[in-house]
Parts: structure tokens; sequence; C-alpha cells
């Protein structure tokens, strides 16, 4: 059974960044099969890893909902909807990827939905690691059925703002039926010592903090040369930061 790795936050926070970087780290260590998942509309893992996507999960499930009966033939929906599930996993050297896409448009989607949901459930069977990047309101993990995640890490930058809308989403876990054994915060682009008001904020939301990522100027220069995290050098400050956090994840889940 693979080991599920979430990350919540609102947008703008580095979300993304650090899910890449979560990435990175497994890479670096060649030994163990990752399927990384943009769940987030605002779909951007992909190019943070240097990827060029193509189709999503949510394009399948248009096209589909747009001509129901255009299914081959001889082939039946479910197998159809398989078939194309398989053409948009972004299969790499060391990991996976699988971009879930827009959102649903209006209509029923619920068979669709199901068979896609299975079909991504079969899936993480075949991986060590799952990391899961996801919107603010976390709508793939709730639809997940095992609904099972081994550690979320809620990220937020140095704001009120950020880690207040951690708090929101910690209160609304009891609604989502999710099984979520750890928590941990990530305070993204953090100064050498956090404010007493921040800590105050910290202690009320009762999330523990695991990680603190300093401002690193790399991560500005590799986005404006469009490069990949993934060719980030050990020296990187957020490198270090996620690597000796992920050392701590990996402990806690195994």
């Amino acid at each position: 059974m693979s080991k599920v790795i979430a990350m919540a936050g609102k947008g703008g926070v580095g979300k993304t960044t650090v899910s890449a970087l979560v990435t990175r780290y497994f890479v670096k260590l060649q030994k163990d099969p990752l399927l990384a998942i943009d769940a987030d509309p605002n779909s951007n893992l992909g190019e943070t890893l240097g990827l060029e996507i193509e189709k999503t999960v949510g394009d399948i499930r248009e096209t589909f909902m747009k001509d129901p009966q255009g299914v081959p033939s001889g082939m039946d929906k479910i197998n159809y909807l398989e078939m194309l599930m398989n053409q948009v996993l972004i299969e790499q050297k060391d990991f996976d990827l699988l971009v879930m896409g827009r959102q649903e448009g209006q209509g029923c989607y619920c068979m669709v939905n199901n068979i896609l949901n299975r079909f991504a459930d079969e899936l993480e069977k075949n991986y060590k690691y799952l990391l899961v990047d996801n919107e603010a309101g976390m709508e793939h993990l709730s639809r997940r059925t095992s609904g099972r995640v081994d550690i979320l890490l809620m990220v937020t930058d140095y704001a009120l703002r950020g880690l207040r809308a951690v708090g929101r989403i910690n209160e609304m876990l009891g609604d989502l039926k999710l099984d979520i054994k750890h928590k941990g915060l990530i305070v993204n682009r953090a100064p050498e010592k956090l404010s007493q008001a921040f800590l105050d904020e910290v202690e009320r939301i009762g999330v523990p903090i695991l990680c603190t990522i300093p401002e690193d100027d790399n991560l500005l220069e590799f986005d404006m040369a469009q490069r990949s995290l993934l060719e980030l050098g050990d020296d990187s400050k957020a490198v270090k930061a996620v690597e000796d956090m992920m050392r701590k994840v990996q402990e806690v889940i195994e």
C-alpha cells in the first residue's frame, strides 16, 4: 500500500514549489517509485518540474461528457476511460505525474468520476509513495475511496492570512471523512525568527511546525529562467530545508 503525502494551503503560499522540492527529494533517492498528482485546478506542478502537460484528467472527463456514446466499437466505457487515463499519465524515469486539471462543468459526472477514481486507486498500488498537491478545498482527497492520508503537510507563507487559511482547512477536515494519521505545518519564505504573534496563532490552530523554508533567491531565478526545480543544487536553502523535513516525514510514516 502506498504512503500518501498530501499538501494543502491557500493559493500563492508556495504549495506547488514545496511539492516540486519533495519530488526532487525522491528523485535524488532514486530508490522508491513516486506518483505525483497535481490536484489543483490551477495546475502548474508539471511546469515547475519542467514537464509539458498536453492533457489532463479533466480534459478526459469533459470530452467524454460531450459525447458519452463516442466509445470505439468493441470497447466498453470503463475500458475506454481507463485507456484515456493511461494516455494522460506522464511517465518519467524516477517518478510519474498525473494532472487532474479543470473542475467539473454542468451536468452529472457521477458515473465518469467513479470510473476515474477507481482507476486512480488502482494506479496508486504501483507506487510506494503518492504525493498529492491539493487545492485549498481538498476536493480530490475527499473523493479518494480509501480516504487515507499518512501525512498532511499544510503550507503557509509568513503571513497571518496564510496561517489562518491553514486553520480553516484544519477545521473542515472532520467533515471530509478522511483518515489523516499525521499533520504538520510548513512555513514557506520564513525569516530566521518567527514572531510571537505568528507562533501564538500556530498554537491556536494546533498543528505543529514541521519545517521552515527560508527565502531562497534560487527559486526566483529558476522561475524566471523557466527551469525545472529538479535541477536545483544541493546548496539551495529551500532544498536543504525540504530534505531535512522529508527525512523526518519518512521516519514518521514508515
